[in-house]
């Protein structure tokens, strides 16, 4: 199944691009919106840079993890790496000057809801540390509710819940 944007609202359109062939115009309406839009079936430019990425737990074996998105309510897992530094997560919005943007229309995330930050010990080790933004609904790590103040200590398979948006932590495979 692939998904399409509305360009107007930003609203998903989901299909089955098997039942199509490469270089085939295809024409949507977008229930939320009403605006009317095609596109061609075929490799997008774009694809390589966000939205195949998103959907591939295996695309990002990258040297700092990621976090998988399980979106209890509205069924679309994304896998979104980890940079160094802070990683800044909420729900995706135009406009909103967030790095880890998460693609869900869950009105209980917030656009900035919490921030994961890498970085090194002084061993060298990678840290994974959870913060609440402050958010309107709350940070919850292993369903215990995070203050503002607190900054938690993640280790590989930690939950992470954001409204009914839960974040599953997988740390970077450490080099010997």
């Amino acid at each position: 199944m692939k998904r399409v944007r509305c360009p107007k609202c930003d609203n998903h359109i989901v299909f089955d691009e098997t039942k199509y062939t490469e270089g085939q115009s295809l024409v949507f309406v977008c229930q939320h919106c009403k605006k009317e839009f095609g596109i061609r079936i075929g490799k997008s430019k774009l694809s390589d840079k966000h939205e195949e990425k998103t959907l591939d737990e295996n695309a990002y074996k990258e040297s700092y993890g990621s976090i998988v998105v399980v979106e209890n309510l509205f069924a679309f897992k994304q896998v979104i790496p980890l940079d160094y530094g802070d990683n800044e997560f909420g729900r995706y919005l135009k406009g909103t000057s967030i790095n880890k943007p998460i693609e869900t229309r869950d009105p209980s995330v917030d656009t900035f809801h919490c921030a994961i930050t890498v970085k090194r010990d002084k061993k060298g080790k990678i840290q994974y540390i959870l913060r609440d933004a402050p958010s309107d609904t709350g940070t919850f790590y292993m369903n215990e509710i995070l203050r503002d103040t607190d900054r938690i200590n993640m280790e590989d398979g930690a939950i992470i819940t954001i409204g009914a948006t839960t974040l599953i932590l997988r740390k970077a495979e450490e080099k010997q």
